[in-house]
């Protein structure tokens, strides 16, 4: 035990837990401790919307593995981060959200920005501490560091303000760290039984290979079985993109090769996966998940085994050290698939190279009204998917890449290929706007060394742009592509299909991004020509790289859309009041 401040005992604490970066805007409600973070090696780094600095703490955590950290006033600066907790909370990462509160002597009285900050989280996270008393700093902000990594999910310390002014004999508790293992013996031998029976075994691989760092592991299993391995949905880099047995992504707007080859699997692997309910829905017209297969789900949650989808095995343990242990099991056993390794590998290739030649031919939408769009485009408009696929080519191998929710970023699903695990993120099922760049510039602060670039709309873009100027205040240098076609392209979609082109709210102003960016200090490249799309990234990754610039890259877009977001839980309007029957012919919106 050391005698110290309440202040001093949160800062050495998160010391202890190896935090160096806390992201948030000033407040009175922590400035005694903020006032030591420098002297004890931690960056604060102010931003302009406290949305965007939990969302970037979730981005710093998911490239590092690490915590995030956020902190914010106490009532409106800390309401503002619920959005992005909830984002945290459905990517599994391990974020840390310090929410001072207002003082105990003037709790219920209706004080200056008091409000209950414990229900605000409390669907979002995994653990919530409440300061119960200064001498019990240390122990409760060790506890919420300890359970984030426990259980993979933001966990919230909620300190009164007046808790950060206290003395007394403080001791630091050492981080604690579990081993998850690679789950029991029985089950491990029930899935060597069934993979050994196995014909064309699939392996999906999730975001919890991911965050095992279990990707050696998985390519080692699926050689072993010579098994083609599909991404689950939102984790692209959970597969090295150039290995032989990698399909692609399954959900919406994936790969039609890993779709059709799940559906012949007779036994599914999935490794470190839910198999949420969004990411296996019926796509480009097929309904691929395998009726007749065995299922062995792999995941570190036992409350996740057989949520979703029935299962014959579940396994509960580590993605990394439970493919590890059934790969060494498998070469001690002779299997069905041996036999057919070539002709599966061979099927492999076809539906691969089949997909491939297909996005290439796909440069439009053909769509009635995506056809209309087209024939009544403007000069310099660019087909989104040959967009998407030039800026694919031009991606460097290192790259970390985070998506918007969005029609065009929903279709980048198909194009976003990865070699290393830890650069790919989405908003995952929480599925909120705004969430790619305030997230991108996290990953980017976590890891200077890795080109950044993030994917928005313009609707999207417009709720997180201003986020340039930490970009630019603080040196953390990222390329943010824009890709402006003036409408909510995923929502005016289900106007398209449900409601008679009756559009109304989905059109957005034309906006220069360009001149807006360059008045907050970045760089801005207007891009209108395809031939342009792929010299206008690498020029931008190079001034971020060299140069240490933020670039905005407009790209002006057709207006055409892809497939439905949501056409899952929508159906054509029925209608009783004559008011509203005839609203079609007569609606000014069409």
């Amino acid at each position: 035990m050391a005698k110290m401040t309440s202040s001093e005992a949160f800062v050495e604490t998160m010391v202890a837990n190896d935090v160096t970066d806390i992201f948030g805007i000033m407040g009175s409600a922590f400035m005694d401790a903020m006032d030591i973070f420098e002297p004890a090696g931690i960056r604060f780094i102010p931003v302009v919307h406290e949305q965007g600095a939990a969302h970037m703490a979730d981005g710093y955590s998911r490239v590092s593995g690490r915590h995030g950290v956020v902190i914010g006033q106490n009532g409106p600066g800390i309401s503002n981060c619920v959005t992005a907790i909830a984002a945290a909370y459905w990517a599994h990462s391990p974020v840390v959200i310090v929410t001072p509160e207002a003082g105990t002597m003037g709790m219920g009285l209706g004080g200056f920005q008091e409000a209950n900050q414990l229900p605000m989280f409390q669907e979002f996270t995994k653990y919530q501490g409440h300061v119960v008393n200064p001498m019990r700093m240390a122990e409760f902000t060790g506890r919420c560091f300890d359970r984030a990594m426990s259980e993979m999910a933001p966990t919230q310390l909620n300190i009164p303000r007046d808790y950060f002014y206290a003395d007394g004999e403080f001791t630091i508790p050492t981080p604690r760290r579990i081993d998850r293992g690679s789950g029991g013996e029985d089950t491990l031998n029930e899935a060597v039984a069934l993979i050994a029976k196995a014909k064309f075994p699939v392996i999906v691989s999730g975001g919890g290979v991911v965050m095992a760092d279990g990707v050696q592991e998985c390519a080692a299993l699926a050689e072993r079985l010579g098994a083609p391995v599909v991404n689950s949905y939102l984790h692209n880099d959970s597969f090295p993109a150039s290995h032989d047995l990698w399909c692609g992504p399954l959900g919406y707007q994936g790969s039609k090769a890993a779709m059709k080859l799940i559906s012949k699997a007779d036994v599914v692997i999935a490794l470190g996966t839910r198999l949420g309910p969004f990411g296996t829905l019926p796509q480009h017209g097929m309904d691929y998940w395998p009726k007749d297969a065995q299922i062995i789900q792999i995941d570190a949650d036992h409350k996740m085994l057989g949520l979703v989808k029935p299962i014959n095995v579940g396994i509960c343990g580590d993605a990394k050290a439970v493919a590890e242990v059934l790969c060494q099991k498998l070469k001690l056993e002779t299997l069905s698939c041996d036999s057919t390794k070539s002709e599966r590998a061979s099927t492999i290739a076809e539906e691969k190279s089949a997909w491939e030649l297909e996005l290439d031919e796909w440069i439009h939408e053909t769509d009635s009204y995506s056809m209309d769009m087209i024939a009544n485009k403007e000069e310099g408009w660019l087909h989104p998917r040959q967009v998407l696929r030039e800026l694919e080519k031009a991606m460097p191998e290192d790259v970390m890449v985070s998506t918007d929710i969005g029609n065009i970023n929903s279709v980048a699903n198909s194009y976003l290929r990865f070699e290393k695990p830890r650069s790919f993120f989405a908003a995952m099922s929480f599925g909120n706007c705004g969430y790619a760049f305030p997230t991108i510039i996290g990953a980017k602060a976590a890891a200077q060394h890795r080109p950044a670039v993030s994917y928005a709309g313009d609707g999207a873009w417009a709720m997180s742009m201003v986020e340039t100027m930490t970009c630019v205040r603080h040196d953390i240098p990222v390329t943010a592509v824009v890709f402006h076609n003036r409408h909510w392209g995923a929502e005016k979609k289900n106007q398209v299909d449900f409601y008679d082109r009756r559009f109304i709210a989905a059109e957005l102003t034309d906006q220069h991004f360009v001149n807006i960016a360059e008045s907050m200090g970045a760089e801005g490249i207007r891009v209108d020509k395809l031939e342009d799309v792929g010299p206008a990234l690498k020029k931008a990754i190079d001034m971020q790289m060299n140069e240490r610039k933020t670039t905005i890259i407009e790209i002006m877009c057709s207006r055409e859309l892809g497939d439905p977001f949501r056409k899952d839980a929508l159906s054509k309007p029925v209608r009783f009041l004559d008011k509203y029957k005839d609203f079609g012919e007569k609606s000014p919106h069409r």
